[in-house]
């Protein structure tokens, strides 16, 4: 699997295929909308869904701290999908966060599903956070900032190949700012020709789809 490399307000940034994003000058690994316990949530509203979506997420989380062995990670918001979702966590879940949260700095960046991640399971809590050039936070402001890293809108594309069209989460960039894919396995997308995420940006955009090995590039 192979990341491609993208430069957002002068800092070089990894833009890996599973919609993770690594930044290596600052060993930080970041993860936006996990939405865990989505598939639990959908019960209360009579639409059953399998239950597996908070583990399939950790798994492929667990797997990226192994491969790149971070020492930040941050997570941009709507970490939980709801603000009883950690507690509906299974104790295999938690243990498993837990020892997460244990190994490496983590930041819990405050969203608008989960404007208050519980304190118990580890990590700080942060509306946003700036290091280096770059401005973490989950929800893309309306004026243009510079190094703003965000979340919160699950950017994707449809393209259209030998008769075939395909939708796939992607990073949206014009190398001032980014928006990262939703991470967590039942998160929905809004198309980056849209309104709410076209506007975001002044200069040329690409789309990064993600694809099974490695993320492609396409004009937006």
């Amino acid at each position: 699997m192979s990341e491609t490399a993208l430069e957002v307000n002068g800092e070089t940034l990894r833009l890996d295929p599973s919609g993770a994003l690594y930044w290596p000058a600052e060993r930080t690994l970041v993860f936006a909308d996990l939405h865990f316990e989505k598939g639990s949530s959908f019960v209360f509203s009579g639409q059953l869904l399998p239950p597996y979506d908070t583990r399939s997420t950790l798994k492929r989380m667990v797997a990226l701290a192994a491969r790149y062995q971070p020492e930040r990670i941050i997570a941009l918001g709507d970490s939980f999908h709801d603000r009883g979702g950690a507690e509906r966590l299974d104790e295999f879940e938690r243990a498993t966060l837990r020892a997460l949260t244990g190994q490496v700095e983590w930041i819990w960046i405050e969203g608008n599903h989960d404007p208050v991640p519980p304190a118990w399971l580890g990590g700080t809590i942060a509306s946003q956070v700036a290091i280096g050039g770059l401005l973490f936070r989950h929800e893309p402001s309306a004026g243009e900032v510079p190094g703003e890293v965000a979340g919160h809108l699950h950017p994707c594309l449809s393209v259209t190949r030998r008769g075939r069209t395909l939708r796939r989460r992607c990073f949206v960039s014009d190398g001032g700012r980014m928006v990262l894919p939703a991470f967590g396995a039942y998160a929905g997308g809004l198309d980056v020709r849209e309104p709410p995420l076209a506007s975001l940006f002044t200069r040329d955009v690409l789309a990064y789809l993600l694809g099974a090995r490695r993320v492609y590039a396409i004009a937006a």
